[in-house]
């Protein structure tokens, strides 16, 4: 009896003093948001008890966070907490006044992030606002290959009445590209093959609605150009 109450006056010091304090906050997966920031909206500190730690909890507070996917948050006794993060990846900008604004891989604009350069690999879009469009053109952006990706330099929505999907893409190496969403990456993905067969000197539109055809700026002619499958012998 005196064993189990001395026991519990352990116990009682132990909840009490430092010594159940976190001494030590881990943060893995971030690369847009730091490690401070992280740790500041998880809300907890050092002087945090550790067996008061709500994992769940701190899960939902990382989620209000626009560019956080999901995370995971683990205890690790005596006296360690990680936390794990998964990021959404930035896939477009879209331009407001000198600024660039980040859209995320589930479609959304954030507003309240100007960035002043963006990265090569992501295209600058006008004419798109939050909704499907946006939504169908980021998941096409997705699918397509790196090589593809990089080379274009901006994408612009440009509805028709026969087609609203209709997009105008502007390309790094100097070519225009006529498509349409329905049928995007699919035929994006054979671009390289059919730059291929052009004069670099000669620039005008590829034109991928239906086939592929290419037609040089100031002539009233259009080329038909082969959409080449890779691994194609």
């Amino acid at each position: 009896m005196l064993l189990l109450f001395f026991s519990l006056i352990v116990l009682v010091i132990y909840f009490q003093s430092p010594l159940s304090h976190i001494k030590q906050i881990r943060v893995s997966g971030n690369s847009i948001y730091d490690k401070e920031e992280i740790i500041q909206i998880s809300g907890v500190t050092e002087k945090t008890n550790i067996w008061k730690v709500e994992e769940e909890v701190i899960e939902g507070k990382l989620k209000e966070l626009p560019e956080i996917k999901s995370s995971d948050v683990k205890i690790h006794l005596p006296n360690t907490i990680a936390i794990k993060v998964d990021e959404l990846k930035r896939i477009a900008y879209i331009t407001k006044e000198k600024h660039y604004l980040p859209v995320l891989e589930n479609g959304k604009i954030l507003k309240d992030v100007k960035v002043a350069e963006i990265p090569v690999n992501a295209p600058i879009l006008s004419g798109f606002s939050e909704g499907d469009i946006l939504d169908m053109m980021i998941g096409e952006l997705e699918t397509l290959p790196e090589e593809v990706l990089n080379s274009i330099s901006e994408i612009q929505h440009t509805p028709k009445d026969t087609d609203s999907f209709h997009i105008t893409l502007y390309m790094n190496d100097g070519f225009e590209v006529s498509a349409t969403l329905r049928s995007f990456s699919e035929k994006m993905a054979h671009y390289p093959s059919i730059v291929s067969q052009l004069d670099p000197e000669k620039k005008g539109i590829i034109d991928l609605e239906v086939g592929s055809y290419f037609k040089e700026y100031e002539t009233e002619g259009a080329e038909k150009v082969e959409e080449e499958n890779e691994g194609e012998g």
